[in-house]
C-alpha cells in the first residue's frame, strides 16, 4: 500500500476513534520525530540497500 496512502488511513482513524479534530504535523515530522542520528543512519542505510558504500564524516564546527 502507497505509504501516503496509509498515513490518511491512519490519521482518520485516529480522528473518527477519538473524535477529535485533525491536526497537521507539518511537513517535516517524520524527518525530525527521531532525531538527526537515527535519521542520518536510516538514510545510509538506504543508500547501501542501493549498492553503494558511504562514508560519513561530519562537518568541521565553524569558528
Amino acid at each position: 500500500m502507497n505509504p501516503i496512502v496509509l498515513s490518511i488511513l491512519v490519521a482518520a482513524w485516529h480522528i473518527l476513534r477519538d473524535l477529535v479534530p485533525y491536526q497537521d504535523l507539518g511537513p517535516d515530522h517524520f524527518t525530525n520525530r527521531l532525531g538527526m542520528e537515527r535519521h542520518a543512519r536510516r538514510l545510509i542505510a538506504q543508500l547501501a540497500a542501493l549498492g553503494l558504500d558511504i562514508t560519513v564524516t561530519p562537518h568541521e564546527a565553524s569558528a
